[in-house]
Order: C-alpha cells, then structure tokens, then sequence
C-alpha cells in the first residue's frame, strides 16, 4: 500500500483549525451534534473554499479515538529538501527520527518543537509512525508551522547533516556527556531520537557526532521518546538564551 500524503486527514478541533488557516483544508465534515460550538470553523473553512458536509454521526470516518466532532480531507503537506529544514532555524535547529512507531510521538514532538522554535524534523520514509491524522491531532495544529524532511535512510541523513555543518546529537540512556549544558547545542545542531524501545539504530549510533544521556534520578531506566525529545528541544532553546 503506498504512504498516505503528510496530513491529508486531520481531525481534532485544533489540528483541523490549523489546517484550514493554512488553507489546506478540502472537504471539512461535521457531527451535526457538535454543529453550534463548531460554527466558527465552518465559516473559515467555507471562506478558504472547503466544501462542507454536516453528518449525525462521524464516527466511522474517524481514525482517532476523540475527533472532536470533525474531520477534514487535506491537500498533502509537501515534504521540503534536507537543505530547506536545515535553513528553517537560524541558526539551524532539527530533530530527526529513528524509526519512530508511534503517531501520538511523533505528534508530540512535533508540539515541543514548535514551542522551543525548533522548525526543522526529518523522519524516515518507510518503517515508522506515518504523520497522519494521529499524529496531527496530537501535534495540535503544530505540524502545519515545520518543515518536514522524508528520507530513506536516517543514518545517511546523518552523514549529509554533517556535510551541511550541522552537530548531530543522538540521545541514549548510556551516552558518554550529558544533554544538559552541552556546548554545542548553540551551533547549528540536530536531536536524533530512537524508535521506544529499540532506541537509535546501530549505524546511526555510530554516525552522529554525539550519543548523550538525560541524567535520570531513582529507578527509571529510560524516558518515552517524546519527552527526551522535548527535553533536547527545551535544551537548545535555554543554551541559545544564555548567549
């Protein structure tokens, strides 16, 4: 089955909100239920040219769990070159993903860096969490505002990051330095975050410049992979400050 389009089904009252001020929005459906408190986006979405369609009940159109009474059909986000995202933050700031399984993650860490001013993510084509309507419902609107770079290896975009003089940092429990008070997370640099559970790939361990660890108190092995990514984010953003 081929790879749906980044965000061509978006659901959730903020992330279809952020969809339609972005005019991407197409065909926007309803639960007529919900009707009044959604009138709103109604109005916005027919202004943006959407068609809009009013159901009793849109809960076999929904892939999430809690749509929120709406789901829209989207033109695709178009992925940007490794250059461009390296070029959306200045200076440049990304966070890569190794493989990722899960959309709520992915999602979620698209929210920390958006808040952090980190604008530049890089995923992999196949094997890990498609960015569609769960990952954009959990984004809440923030994938709309970041440059999205697909590619089919992440160990080789490791490699071409480098070449573009970008510090890759990759997070693991047994890193040698600590994320906190890292120097170079004032240089232009990029986050590469594991897969839950399996953690960063071999070759992609070896490749980025530094595995660093997030220093953990008491009995906790390792943190959920959106967390260190915020963690990563919320790092470079108070490294940055304090220049």
């Amino acid at each position: 089955m081929a790879r749906s389009g980044i965000g061509d089904r978006v659901e959730g009252l903020h992330s279809v909100t952020a969809a339609v001020a972005a005019g991407r929005v197409e065909r926007l459906i309803v639960e007529s239920a919900r009707a009044p408190e959604l009138t709103e986006l109604m109005t916005a979405a027919e202004h943006a040219g959407a068609v809009v369609e009013r159901r009793p009940d849109i809960t076999d159109l929904a892939v999430t769990g809690a749509p929120q009474g709406v789901v829209a059909r989207c033109r695709p986000i178009s992925p940007v070159s490794l250059d461009a995202a390296v070029a959306a933050t200045d200076p440049a700031a990304l966070v890569v993903l190794d493989h990722l399984e899960d959309p709520r993650n992915a999602g979620a860490i698209a929210r920390s860096m958006l808040a952090a001013g980190v604008r530049g993510l890089v995923v992999a084509r196949r094997r890990t969490a498609p960015l569609g309507a769960t990952a954009f419902k959990a984004a809440a609107g923030a994938l709309e505002h970041l440059a999205v770079t697909e590619v089919s290896s992440v160990a080789a975009a490791v490699d071409r990051l480098k070449r573009l003089g970008v510090w890759t940092v990759g997070l693991d429990a047994a890193g040698s330095q600590s994320l906190f008070g890292l120097g170079l997370l004032g240089e232009p640099v990029a986050i590469v975050v594991g897969a839950e559970g399996r953690g960063l790939g071999r070759l992609v361990s070896e490749r980025v410049d530094v595995v660093a660890s997030i220093p953990l108190r008491g009995p906790v092995e390792s943190l959920n992979a959106s967390v260190a990514a915020a963690l990563g984010v919320f790092e470079i953003a108070r490294v940055r400050a304090e220049r």
